[in-house]
């Protein structure tokens, strides 16, 4: 337990709850580490950036999947193995972000600020699953969701 103090960024979970973020999270260090190209087809990366991918990324893993792919020794191969494993994450969290977003209203909020966490962390889910929201898209929403005796302040 005391290792997980250490990681740069939460362990990937058994179940993939958290894939999307944690994938994002491996790139950016990866990328940080000039070891972006260790984790892409047909690059010529050398054997000791591709262990030192393996070391950055092996301790990033809950404990029973670090023993589920204990003899996978390339990163690339992890790599596409952990996509196949759970990018259907996305197919599980766009129908729920887009339902959210469609229902969301500001008036069901006790703040402004609520209402705002909210509505970044849909953007956010909707961003991660290739959909585009852009500030107009926000401002549009917000404004859509003001109660009828608010129109003024539109």
């Amino acid at each position: 337990m005391t290792n997980l103090a250490n990681l740069d960024f939460v362990a990937l979970d058994i179940t993939g709850k958290n894939y999307l973020t944690w994938v994002m999270d491996a790139k950016i260090y990866l990328e940080a580490r000039n070891l972006g190209d260790t984790i892409k087809e047909h690059t010529n990366a050398s054997s000791q950036d591709r262990a030192k991918t393996m070391i950055f990324i092996r301790p990033h893993f809950d404990e029973a999947l670090k023993s589920e792919y204990l003899t996978v020794e390339d990163p690339l191969t992890l790599w596409k193995a952990l996509k196949n494993r759970y990018n259907h994450q996305k197919m599980v969290i766009l129908p729920m972000a887009r339902y959210e977003w469609a229902y969301l209203r500001i008036h069901d909020f006790k703040t402004v600020a609520e209402y705002n966490s909210a509505m970044f962390r849909i953007s956010s889910q909707l961003k991660l699953c290739g959909e585009t929201i852009t500030k107009e898209d926000i401002l549009e929403k917000t404004f859509n969701t003001f109660h009828g005796s608010n129109v003024l302040l539109q």
